[in-house]
């Protein structure tokens, strides 16, 4: 389970891993807060895309439409999908005051997609394996 959340608010056990995704560290937290277990800033939208869209409504589409891009270009996504599935839940946190048109809404979207998409790929693998007899149930 992924789930999303302000780095402001309050941990809780039931958060699991904490993985804050912005560029920038966000300000008033201190650097060895409980509320942050690991940054991984590389996975947050670039300077350029940040800045252009300042958290204004009207761009929000563009924005979402320009992240996605950079994320499919991104090899330190792949740090995040190897959290994501070895760690349940895991929360994506961000400082943003707008809770739900922010990059680890985006992010959190993209996960879910690419780990069902690797779910079924590994079944299908298995599968695959058992019909050529290189794989046993026990």
């Amino acid at each position: 389970m992924i789930l999303v959340k302000r780095v402001y608010e309050r941990f809780l056990v039931t958060d699991g891993r904490r993985v804050l995704v912005d560029r920038l560290w966000p300000r008033g937290i201190r650097r060895n807060t409980p509320n942050v277990d690991i940054w991984l800033k590389n996975v947050a939208p670039s300077d350029e895309l940040r800045k252009w869209y300042m958290h204004d409504p009207k761009k929000w589409l563009k924005f979402k439409k320009r992240y996605l891009e950079e994320l499919r270009d991104n090899r330190a996504i792949e740090q995040l999908i190897r959290i994501a599935e070895a760690t349940d839940p895991v929360t994506l946190v961000f400082a943003a005051k707008e809770e739900h048109r922010n990059n680890a809404t985006i992010l959190r979207t993209y996960l879910e997609k690419r780990l069902e998409r690797e779910r079924k790929l590994a079944v299908k693998e298995r599968l695959k394996m058992l019909k050529a007899g290189k794989l046993q149930l026990k």
